[in-house]
């Protein structure tokens, strides 16, 4: 079979762990940035052009497409979409899951719990905000922010209000939560594999840190997941057609709480943490699906 991983940079260890695993299982697999490639349109014969070769040989791809190059990412995705190739994330469940409140909207009609959250329009009347969350300390998350930029927690009614009217300044969208206490600077990635949670970790961010991003200092240790944490992982998947994602949440008072779907989990976190190979589980998913 002919693989194709979309990534920008061969040497991330996602993306070097899955060509690893891929040739173990002797499929041809090749890497290929995304934004070299030329998208031709053209009647009944969508193609795609990557510097001196046409690309109708793939059977499958992985996209590992970053957040700043969603858009173009997602149109190259489309393509190989058109062209009948299997892809383990779709251009639209990517878009979904990189649009955080509509994600949030989808996931809550689904009867998801979730930490309280505000979308405002740069609302002049902030104390208001701040009270349909249930008060200070709360968190303000930039819509587009990823791996915990653009994420402050606001301990104080006064810092809360400061942050939100510069952010309004700015007219930056963002999303107010409730903060869980809880959760202690912790929180859950389960990491699914057709519908199947195949590895879990609790992530726990530095002392004095409420993010608990591995790359920002956190630490992380395997975890079985009890029944209503398998459930909403399973179903955050399900309702934004992500067979492959991320699933992050927080363990609260009232049950796991999800925060957000990742469309490109990064492996090296959870292949760490759980000693497991859940890069050949995506190969063997791509097996599977493809026979």
């Amino acid at each position: 079979m002919n693989i194709v991983i979309l990534s920008r940079n061969p040497h991330l260890y996602s993306t070097s762990r899955l060509v690893e695993e891929a040739e173990k299982r002797e499929h041809k697999v090749e890497v290929i940035d995304p934004l070299k490639c030329d998208i031709i349109i053209e009647k009944e014969k969508p193609t795609i052009f990557y510097k001196d070769r046409y690309l109708d040989y793939v059977d499958a791809i992985i996209p590992r497409i970053g957040a700043s190059v969603t858009f173009y990412g997602c149109a190259v995705v489309r393509q190989f979409e058109e062209m009948g190739v299997f892809t383990i994330a779709s251009s639209g469940a990517i878009l979904r899951s990189r649009d955080k409140l509509k994600s949030l909207q989808r996931l809550s009609k689904a009867g998801i719990g979730m930490p309280k959250t505000v979308f405002t329009n740069y609302s002049r009347d902030v104390e208001e905000v701040i009270q349909h969350v249930g008060g200070t300390p709360c968190i303000i998350k930039l819509l587009e922010g990823t791996q915990g930029l653009g994420v402050v927690l606001a301990e104080s009614k006064n810092a809360a209000e400061s942050v939100l009217e510069a952010f309004n300044g700015l007219q930056a969208r963002v999303i107010v939560q409730e903060f869980i206490k809880e959760a202690k600077g912790a929180d859950i990635r389960a990491l699914v594999v057709d519908g199947q949670v195949v590895g879990a970790m609790k992530r726990q961010g530095k002392e004095g840190e409420f993010r608990s991003n591995l790359h920002r200092g956190g630490s992380a240790n395997i975890i079985k997941l009890d029944a209503d944490e398998l459930k909403v992982a399973m179903n955050a998947a399900k309702v934004l057609k992500l067979p492959v994602c991320g699933v992050d949440m927080l363990q609260s008072s009232r049950g796991p709480l999800l925060l957000e779907v990742n469309s490109t989990p990064g492996l090296e976190g959870i292949e760490t943490a759980t000693k497991k190979n859940i890069a050949r589980d995506i190969i063997t998913f791509i097996e599977r699906s493809t026979k």
